[in-house]
């Protein structure tokens, strides 16, 4: 089955600038593909790449979240809303940091903590809540600080799987 012709086009250096050019490339070589087909379409939109950028990578690098926990988010995020592109490029990422994609793809979690942090995201996606229970399980196992970031998180990997699904982002070809 072949995937549906972009809505918009990954942009060329004109269309996008030298910023969204650069870190398409950055980010395929990180994952192993071409340059990012993502950044080369939100970069057609300047301004708002510019302060998106900077916001994204804040949530990957620098959280009160450790790095695992954020794979594990994106991942499950990635899952709950069926987006290849985002699976392709946090599989990888997510085995570097300990965590198993697949097991968190089916819900399985490696102890309390990776429980209360799954349940949480799976609620922020599908409620768009978090119930006092699952709250109090997840503030349980995170501070303050990680509590809020993880709601940033999956309310980003969830923006992001909307709009790669809308524009019909292509999949980065794998090198």
């Amino acid at each position: 089955m072949s995937e549906p012709a972009p809505r918009i086009s990954p942009g060329g250096w004109r269309d996008t600038g030298l910023l969204p050019q650069l870190a398409a490339r950055i980010g395929g070589r990180a994952a192993g593909t071409a340059p990012m087909a993502l950044f080369r379409v939100l970069g057609r939109h300047r301004a708002l790449f510019l302060a998106w950028l900077p916001f994204s990578g804040r949530l990957l690098r620098g959280s009160a979240l450790s790095r695992r926990d954020v794979e594990l988010v994106i991942v499950r995020v990635a899952h709950l809303r069926g987006c290849h592109y985002e699976l392709d490029h946090h599989r990888g990422r997510a085995r570097r940091f300990g965590v198993d994609p697949d097991a968190v793809a089916a819900g399985r979690a490696d102890g309390d903590r990776d429980r209360a942090l799954l349940a949480a995201t799976d609620a922020l996606v599908r409620d768009r809540d978090v119930d006092d229970a699952t709250w109090a399980t997840l503030r349980a196992h995170v501070t303050e600080r990680a509590a809020i970031e993880l709601c940033f998180l999956a309310g980003h990997y969830d923006l992001l799987a909307t709009t790669i699904a809308t524009l019909r982002v292509p999949r980065d070809v794998r090198r």
